[in-house]
């Protein structure tokens, strides 16, 4: 378990975290989300000592980290891909770090298969792969088979199936009663992943609930397809719709559910070639929610003065 209380890290005048309070629990996948400069790499430094908190404290299987006499077997951590020696083999690197630990070779050639490593085991870390890196450093993270495990984009760089496997690989983590804190900007792979998810926004939290309780907090919308769109259209207003501009016949409708919609085409006659409603992918609900705390934004690709 993870537990912080009033952590705030700051760096002269800027304050990277602002007094935070949460906890990652065990049995569950935690997402740790946020934009580019919201605190969580931070944050995830001072969760295993890289950084010292400015106040607060943050504590893991209840002691700070540096507490712990052997921390590979209470926290596993993945927060840079090929934090390795260049000029060692993957076998070399995972065995000197099992070495400080009194961890034996067994253990090391396990990892290896368990990360998919076996057939580059004996070549040398610096002509891996982003996706090869990071499958060394979630090798790296399971050596002393910890109750904790912090894994900072693990996904990064991974083909589809590296992709899926840590998927299945932490829900079975999990479903074992281990802590899994994730942090991940892919929206669609977190939304298959987590159960529970904190959302940072400028160093501060912006929501720590269950995954669907945030999803549903989206809200959802009804999309229509009719030949008779405009007038439906119309019909649907007149019941206190907000309809969207459509595509054709096609077109969202927000603030009355599918089946009233079904019901007002009825009464007006208009007949209706689709109905569906259409739940907030979490994507949505989380740029919703960190629109105002977007550090970088990227600009328009159309020059200003081109524009129509």
């Amino acid at each position: 378990m993870i537990e912080a209380r009033g952590l705030v890290k700051r760096y002269g005048a800027k304050t990277a975290v602002a007094g935070i309070d949460f906890d990652v629990r065990p049995g569950v996948v935690t997402g740790f989300l946020g934009p580019n400069g919201a605190g969580k790499s931070t944050t995830m430094r001072m969760i295993v000592g890289l950084d010292a908190p400015t106040a607060g404290t943050v504590r893991v299987n209840g002691r700070p980290y540096r507490d712990h006499a052997a921390p590979l077997h209470e926290v596993g951590v993945l927060l840079e891909a090929k934090a390795a020696h260049r000029g060692r083999t993957a076998r070399n690197h995972l065995r000197a770090l099992a070495a400080t630990h009194g961890i034996p070779d067994q253990r090391v050639d396990e990892v290896i298969d368990l990360a998919g490593l076996r057939d580059v085991a004996r070549k040398r870390v610096g002509g891996f792969s982003l996706g090869m890196g990071q499958r060394l450093g979630i090798a790296a993270a399971l050596l002393g088979d910890p109750a904790t495990l912090i894994l900072d984009e693990p996904v990064n760089g991974l083909d589809p199936d590296g992709v899926r496997w840590v998927r299945t690989f932490v829900r079975e983590l999990a479903a074992e009663g281990r802590t899994v804190l994730l942090s991940s900007h892919l929206m669609s792979e977190m939304a298959q992943t987590a159960d529970h998810v904190i959302v940072l926004g400028r160093g501060r939290v912006l929501a720590d609930m269950p995954i669907g309780q945030l999803i549903a907090g989206g809200g959802s919308s009804v999309r229509v397809a009719s030949p008779r769109s405009a007038e439906l259209a119309a019909v649907l207003r007149s019941h206190g719709a907000t309809v969207s501009d459509g595509q054709h016949d096609l077109f969202d409708v927000a603030g009355i559910d599918a089946a009233a919609v079904g019901e007002a085409a009825a009464a007006a006659g208009i007949p209706l070639h689709q109905l569906t409603t259409v739940e907030s992918s979490l994507e949505e609900v989380y740029l919703a929610m960190t629109a105002e705390d977007v550090e970088y934004r990227s600009g328009s690709a159309v020059p200003e003065g081109s524009r129509a």
